[in-house]
């Protein structure tokens, strides 16, 4: 039995991975539209890069980020505490594109900026308190092509690397969260940027 097979359907692909509900639209948004987004984002986003402490170690964040809501809360990670700008007519309407297909309801955007391939994002979930339980997250890319890795917190023989293309849409809902880590490493393949937008909840 493969553990890792893809159910297609129309257009997303289950990722029928153990213990979490994790779902891939490779063209959510048509290719035009991805660009107009891609060009409009990267120029018109208040992009910031903060410093994060890892084992003592401060360092700058290999990317830049960006936050947006419209509920005014901020949202604390690795240590860094974010308060959201208000959602721009731009990110609200690729919040509601998403909803419409998740049938969930979005209150904050995590806008990364990854320049180039050296530009990562180290193990993590996203599991911070405000988010609740079982936390929603949909996250879209725009840009260069990277590949987003998957790994089971508790089964290390338990992995998943899916390449996340221009105009896609990943969501992770349920146990995911709480039972797999994901990244972004960094890449010598890539030297154009992407900019990857995580939607979630805060309660």
């Amino acid at each position: 039995m493969n553990l890792f097979a893809s159910e297609k359907n129309n257009d997303y692909i289950n990722l029928n991975l153990p213990d979490a509900d994790v779902v891939y639209y490779p063209h959510f948004f048509s290719e035009k539209k991805a660009d107009r987004y891609f060009e409009t984002l990267l120029n018109e986003t208040n992009w910031q890069q903060d410093d994060i402490t890892v084992f003592g170690k401060t360092y700058q964040q290999p990317r830049l980020t960006a936050l947006y809501g419209e509920n005014g809360k901020s949202y604390t990670y690795s240590g860094i505490t974010m308060k959201p700008l208000p959602f721009t007519s731009l990110l609200k309407e690729i919040k509601d594109l998403i909803e419409t297909i998740t049938k969930e309801t979005f209150t904050t955007v995590l806008l990364n900026l990854y320049r180039n391939g050296q530009d990562s994002n180290g193990w993590h979930s996203d599991d911070e308190k405000e988010l609740g339980k079982n936390p929603v997250i949909a996250s879209v890319s725009f840009g260069a092509e990277r590949v987003f890795h998957l790994k089971h917190k508790a089964d290390k023989n338990l992995k998943k690397s899916i390449q996340l293309q221009h105009g896609s849409l990943l969501t992770m809902k349920g146990s995911t969260q709480k039972k797999w880590k994901h990244q972004l490493p960094k890449t010598k393949k890539v030297d154009s940027p992407r900019i990857n937008l995580t939607f979630r909840a805060i309660k």
